[in-house]
């Protein structure tokens, strides 16, 4: 038949069985979820011993491996007791790889560990694992290293460990994030229109919006440090990674008289759509195009945007090539000439954490 699909409570002429063998189980349970420990670490730290699977060195090549459970290749796996594995000898002049892992075979009808010897090399490479559905089906839980002349072996935990599981929210996820385990990614799908879309992950340094989803988030920047605001200002920005954003803001004097400094020690700056991180200096780039002339600056002027070292700030400062010495490198940029428009853009490290 063609079409085969299960499980119903009878069989049928459409196709439809009752009854499931192995293969097909498999065929449909590993679907459920990929390979991983049964086990969520929401913890910041973990102490030797604690996690499953743990392994101690006995001495020699033996090791004990603690007890645990795994979802692999669409079986569920527990090991009720400590196990003890031996490493096979390594009498060659060059190291060896092995792995340990939990292999769900088939042919045999049960999922239990295995180590898979590999091959001596001057550059040893660890087994890749298997993942052939209706045979053998492997997730490492360690990779072995064998030394040369056999030498004493030496583990290395390899582990996929189980995660929450990833949830929506029609509003106020933020909130809703304060009950999610650590670990926890949500999305807020904004149902009610008055924020944006946006992906975020509970982790160990707290809540943090890892990306904005669908258009950007606009802003109204203003020119920092000056006696008049522009007519026209519009930015966009959005969260692309976690404490990172892209922002673009572009403010035009629509005016033909020039937009001048506050005080005379001032250079100007922009606002940025959130405050950035002090640790270090940050810097952007922009341009002025003054095409018509005026207010005696060139048609087109470069534009070095500086977030300074220190607090946290929410300005960009401006610096553009002097031009009357360049010899003497950048100046603070204080005049926003008349009919003008200024832009900057760029990628920064934000400070959500506060730092």
């Amino acid at each position: 038949m063609a079409e085969v699909s299960y499980p119903f409570n009878a069989s049928n002429a459409s196709g439809g069985q009752s009854q499931v063998q192995q293969t097909q189980w498999q065929s449909m349970a590993h679907m459920w979820g990929g390979d991983r420990i049964d086990f969520r670490p929401t913890a910041a730290t973990y102490p030797a011993g604690t996690l499953p699977f743990y392994m101690v060195v006995l001495g020699g090549r033996s090791f004990e491996v603690q007890h645990g459970s795994a979802w692999v290749g669409g079986f569920y796996y527990t090991l009720t007791n400590s196990i003890t594995i031996t490493i096979d000898p390594n009498l060659t002049a060059q190291a060896r790889k092995d792995t340990l892992v939990i292999r769900a075979d088939l042919a045999v009808g049960s999922v239990n560990l295995a180590v898979v010897k590999g091959q001596p090399s001057a550059s040893p490479v660890a087994p890749r694992p298997q993942r052939i559905a209706g045979g053998q089906w492997e997730m490492v839980l360690y990779e072995i290293t064998v030394p040369a002349n056999n030498g004493a072996p030496s583990a290395v935990g390899r582990f996929q460990f189980d995660m929450p599981t990833r949830f929506g929210s029609p509003w106020n996820l933020r909130e809703t994030m304060d009950y999610a385990e650590v670990g926890s990614f949500g999305y807020d799908m904004d149902s009610d229109g008055g924020d944006s879309q946006n992906e975020v992950f509970k982790g160990r340094d707290g809540y943090v919006i890892t990306r904005h989803l669908g258009k950007s988030r606009t802003y109204t920047p203003s020119l920092v440090q000056s006696t008049a605001q522009p007519a026209t200002r519009t930015g966009r920005w959005r969260w692309i990674a976690p404490n990172v954003v892209w922002f673009a803001a572009t403010l035009t004097n629509t005016v033909t008289s020039d937009i001048v400094r506050s005080g005379s020690n001032f250079q100007f700056g922009v606002t940025l759509p959130v405050p950035a991180n002090g640790k270090n200096a940050q810097v952007l780039h922009g341009y002025v195009d003054n095409d018509p002339v005026h207010g005696n600056l060139p048609n087109f002027i470069s534009l070095t945007v500086l977030l300074p070292k220190g607090n946290a700030n929410s300005n960009a400062f401006l610096y553009y090539p002097s031009p009357t010495k360049p010899s003497e490198g950048l100046d603070g940029f204080y005049t926003l000439p008349g009919l003008a428009s200024l832009t900057i853009s760029g990628v920064y490290e934000a400070d959500a954490f506060a730092e």
